[in-house]
C-alpha cells in the first residue's frame, strides 16, 4: 500500500472514531503530507497512528492527538496563532492550511529543528508561518495578542503569561504534566474557563515556564 492510500485509510479511521469532525481539519490532514516532516528512515510509518522521533529527543505527535488538538482549537481562516514547540513543522503546517488568511507564529528552542521546519514550509509553499528560535515556555509577547495559542510539549502548569497573551475570546490548548499528563483547554471571555480534555503524552516543555533542562 502506498503512502497516499495509507493516509486515506488513517483519515477514514480517525473520522470513524470521532477524532476528525470538521471539513477544514479533514481537508488539511489530506493536503499536508506527514512524511515530509519525519526522517527518511521512518517515512514508511508516516500514516501509522503513532508518535515518531524527529531527532534531538523530540517527537512528532500521533495523528489522532493532532486531530484532537486541531478540532479543539476551532481555528478560523483569519486566525492569529502562536505555537510553542515547532519541531519539524507538521502541526504548524496544518494550522497554517486552516488559517490560510491568518498568521502562525511558531517558536522552537532547538535551532536545527527550526531550520528544518522552515525548509519544510518552503518545500510545501507555506508562506503564512513565521519561525522563531527561542524559549517559548512563557509565550511570545512581541506579536501578542493571539486568537489561539497551543503547545506541543507538556508544562508543569498553565502559564498565566499564555492566558494574558490571548485575545478576547481566545483559546489556549496546553498539555499539563510531566510527559504523561492532561490536555487543558482555556477559553478567555469575561471570565476564564478551563476544561480537561483527557489524558495525553508529550515531551516536556523546557524553559522558564516549563521544566529545567536537567530535570
Amino acid at each position: 500500500m502506498d503512502l497516499e492510500a495509507k493516509k486515506e485509510k488513517l483519515i477514514k479511521r480517525l473520522i470513524k472514531y470521532g477524532y476528525l469532525k470538521s471539513r477544514e481539519v479533514i481537508d488539511a490532514m489530506r493536503e499536508i503530507p506527514r512524511e515530509v516532516f519525519i526522517p527518511k528512515s521512518q517515512q514508511k510509518y508516516a500514516y501509522d497512528d503513532i508518535p515518531l522521533e524527529i531527532g534531538y529527543g523530540q517527537t512528532i505527535s500521533a495523528p489522532h492527538m493532532v486531530a484532537i488538538m486541531l478540532e479543539a482549537l476551532k481555528l478560523k481562516e483569519n486566525s492569529k496563532v502562536l505555537e510553542i514547540g515547532t519541531g519539524t513543522g507538521y502541526h504548524a503546517a496544518l494550522v497554517a492550511k486552516i488559517a490560510n488568511k491568518g498568521k502562525v507564529y511558531t517558536i522552537e528552542r532547538i535551532e536545527e529543528l527550526a531550520k528544518k521546519a522552515e525548509e519544510n514550509f518552503k518545500k510545501l509553499g507555506i508562506k503564512n508561518v513565521k519561525v522563531i528560535v527561542g524559549d517559548g515556555s512563557l509565550g511570545l509577547p512581541t506579536y501578542a495578542p493571539y486568537t489561539h495559542i497551543y503547545a506541543t510539549c507538556s508544562a508543569p502548569s498553565i502559564p498565566t503569561e499564555l492566558v494574558e497573551q490571548l485575545d478576547k475570546k481566545g483559546r489556549l490548548l496546553i498539555p499539563v504534566g510531566r510527559i504523561y499528563g492532561e490536555l487543558w483547554l482555556v477559553e478567555k471571555n469575561e471570565e476564564i474557563k478551563k476544561k480537561n480534555l483527557g489524558g495525553c503524552a508529550f515531551v516536556p516543555m523546557i524553559g522558564k515556564g516549563g521544566y529545567d533542562e536537567k530535570d
